[in-house]
């Protein structure tokens, strides 16, 4: 697969989608789920509705290297 350059507003909205996700799991059964769960939704739509994916030819593999990098963007900010 070739080098995607995905913008920067999209991978920020990704590592925000995967520490809302991680916030989430944290929590206990009794604790109130529905703020975060309101959050991802949110940031899944600005997400897929994003203009990066209205270039035609962008696959569900380019989904998956959105994640997989801004994963490893936040391990780099992280450290």
């Amino acid at each position: 697969m070739k080098s995607i350059r995905f913008p920067d507003d999209l991978l920020d909205l990704q590592a925000a989608w995967l520490r809302t996700y991680a916030d989430l799991a944290r929590l206990s059964t009794q604790a109130s789920t529905a703020a975060l769960r309101r959050r991802l939704i949110n940031l899944s739509c600005c997400i897929a509705a994003h203009p990066f994916w209205a270039v035609p030819g962008r696959s569900p593999a380019a989904q998956v290297e959105l994640r997989r990098r801004a994963r490893a963007r936040a391990w780099v900010t992280a450290a």
